[in-house]
């Protein structure tokens, strides 16, 4: 586990929600530069992080993207991380045109219902060894 640094963004994702560790799984084998970090918003980093950019700690439902000194959240985080990745998901950034209004009602209704959908565990996940190095402490 490592400290975060300023040429790397970081991701903070809510690490007992099965959808959001398959997310953080699926940017772990599509970013292969290495350029995201990740934390769950239930760590201690993940806390510090938040209070740093003025979010809230506690409820929160939104991925957060962490880039350039600046907090991104919701779809425009989603977006921003997809421009990051190999293959063809850098061409969903295109979508940035739409107003945050419109993009973030479907973000709101994924994420309103995604224990419902997809499971919540007991715990934060524990990454792969090979990308232990990636999470922050």
């Amino acid at each position: 586990m490592t400290k975060p640094t300023d040429d790397k963004a970081v991701i903070l994702f809510d690490g007992v929600c099965n959808l959001c560790s398959g997310a953080v799984q699926f940017i772990l084998r599509n970013d292969p530069k290495g350029h995201f970090r990740f934390a769950s918003l239930q760590s201690a980093a993940g806390h510090k992080l938040l209070e740093q950019h003025r979010l809230p700690t506690d409820n929160i439902s939104t991925i957060v993207l962490i880039e350039d000194g600046r907090a991104y959240t919701r779809s425009t985080a989603a977006l921003r991380i997809a421009r990051r990745l190999r293959g063809a998901y850098p061409l969903a950034y295109a979508a940035i045109v739409i107003p945050p209004p419109l993009r973030n009602l479907g973000y709101a209704f994924i994420a309103r219902n995604r224990y419902r959908w997809f499971g919540k565990a007991e715990h934060c996940m524990l990454p792969k060894p090979e990308f232990k190095e990636r999470f922050l402490d």
